[in-house]
């Protein structure tokens, strides 16, 4: 009998959110992505297979900002950016994709920071 990976694990999670979860124009799926050194959110139309926008600890406004992309002001930074950049296109609800992370610590703090620069979830 073979043990299960972590990762293994959170893709399974992962299926199990996303059977539930799509993302039209109207309200978009938001999308997280935690590695151990940054974390990185996508807004995604899955209707037409696109992505709409995108923000990551790797963008170089972020990077100037924050000193390390692998903790929680990082990702703060990174929810209020895919935010602004939402509310630019025009959208104002997402349905929030945590992609099988479990929703505590950077996942948190990323949907916090969009929250308070005005998406809804």
């Amino acid at each position: 009998m073979s043990k299960r990976s972590r990762n293994d694990m959170r893709l399974a999670r992962h299926e199990r959110v996303r059977k539930n979860l799509s993302g039209t124009s109207a309200k978009p799926r938001l999308c997280v992505y935690r590695s151990l050194n940054n974390i990185s959110a996508q807004l995604i139309d899955d209707g037409d297979g696109r992505t709409l926008a995108a923000a990551s600890t790797l963008d170089k406004d972020i990077k100037a900002q924050a000193a390390y992309g692998g903790n929680k002001a990082a990702a703060k930074l990174v929810g209020d950016k895919i935010a602004k950049t939402a509310i630019g296109l025009g959208v104002e609800e997402v349905a929030f994709d945590r992609g099988g992370f479990l929703y505590h610590g950077r996942v948190k703090e990323l949907a916090d920071g969009a929250r308070e620069a005005g998406l809804k979830f």
